[in-house]
């Protein structure tokens, strides 16, 4: 059963997404709240699954809560709401911790994609953010001259950055690959030094406009190329 809070400073926005979870036989909503400290106090009262939190709250925000909130219990899971899909906000929500980035207005479309999403240790983003993430990075490869940096990475060091990007820990990725911790240290070095990124907020975003995680992505506007390894 998964466990659900939900956070949002919309009395109307909660009941909306409430009825729409608790349809489903295997989801629980366990609570609310209405302000970021109420949901910082349910996050390590009531031990949810999966806690989803609107950016913009009272008293605390819903990034700080991610925040403070995963740092209490690793193993809480984090949906960001916002109504900007500003890269600025996408890159901080990442940082903080959080597994999935809806924008507001699709949130009846994405939100139970982004649960199950979540719930299996992968990532999620409303197709209007990863339509943004997609098409400014395809502008870097062409301003670059059509390099794909992709290129450089080995099978292995594919393997372990979308295990990475999808939220598993070095120790989780190490058994799945049956490789030691310290292996997968190493490979997490080379790539953030071939690919150029400088924190995993990079990494998973690179994942994301390379469609190596699952997004949520549309198809590419019309003249955009879909994969960056055509251009």
């Amino acid at each position: 059963m998964l466990r659900i809070l939900i956070a949002d400073d919309h009395g109307i926005v909660r009941r909306g997404m409430r009825s729409l979870l608790e349809a489903e036989p295997d989801i629980e909503v366990v609570g609310e709240a209405a302000d970021g400290r109420e949901a910082l106090r349910l996050c390590e009262e009531m031990r949810p699954s999966i806690a989803i939190l609107d950016v913009s709250m009272p008293q605390l925000n819903g990034i700080e809560v991610a925040s403070q909130a995963i740092r209490r219990d690793p193993k809480l899971r984090v949906i960001i709401l916002s109504m900007y899909n500003d890269e600025s906000y996408i890159m901080r929500s990442l940082l903080a911790g959080a597994r999935a980035y809806l924008l507001k207005e699709a949130t009846e479309d994405d939100l139970l994609p982004a649960v199950r999403a979540v719930a299996d240790d992968k990532s999620y983003f409303s197709p209007a953010v990863s339509r943004i993430l997609l098409n400014d990075y395809v502008q870097q490869l062409r301003r670059r001259g059509g390099q794909d940096s992709w290129e450089l990475l080995t099978t292995r060091e594919r393997e372990v950055m979308q295990l990475l990007a999808e939220g598993n820990t070095n120790k989780e990725v190490a058994g799945k690959l049956n490789i030691g911790v310290s292996t997968v240290d190493t490979h997490r070095t080379r790539i953030m030094q071939k690919l150029d990124l400088k924190s995993f907020a990079d990494l998973v975003l690179y994942a994301v406009r390379k469609g190596i995680v699952n997004s949520g992505r549309p198809p590419a506007p019309s003249g955009v190329v879909e994969d960056a390894d055509d251009v």
